[in-house]
């Protein structure tokens, strides 16, 4: 099974792209620190696709903070300028929480899902809720 769960910050403003179907692609990366302080964060390369993806352009920037839920797979392409095969390592992103703050809501804290910030409903939120772990 390779699902892999990641909470950590947004590296970048999502970059928003529509493929030719219309669908909405958003792309980012997270650092997510790792247990010690002293260590450097890992870095993910994260694709979102659909509604989330737009609420991802919506809502996330760069520091944002982000809980994200997908697989672990290989992109594999072929560059236009030099025809060489390309490869990365990205997050297909299946599903996406916004955790931290409300959008324009001061300093209240508290989690939001991409469902909820699609559908409008923040005050669904909890303020203060914690994360388990």
């Amino acid at each position: 099974m390779n699902v892999i769960t990641l909470i950590g910050r947004a590296g970048r403003d999502p970059e928003v792209r529509y493929n030719e179907s219309g669908t909405v692609v958003a792309q980012l990366t997270s650092a997510v620190n790792r247990r010690s302080r002293d260590e450097d964060p890992d870095w993910f390369n994260l694709k979102i696709w659909g509604k989330q993806a737009q609420v991802a352009a919506d809502y996330v920037r760069k520091g944002s903070l982000i809980a994200v839920s997908g697989s672990h797979i290989e992109d594999k392409w072929t560059d236009r300028n030099t025809g060489e095969e390309r490869k990365k390592w990205i997050v297909d992103v299946r599903t996406l929480e916004l955790l931290g703050k409300k959008p324009d809501a001061g300093d209240t804290s508290s989690r939001a899902t991409a469902a909820d910030a699609a559908a409008g409903r923040f005050d669904s939120c909890r303020p203060d809720d914690e994360i388990p772990f």
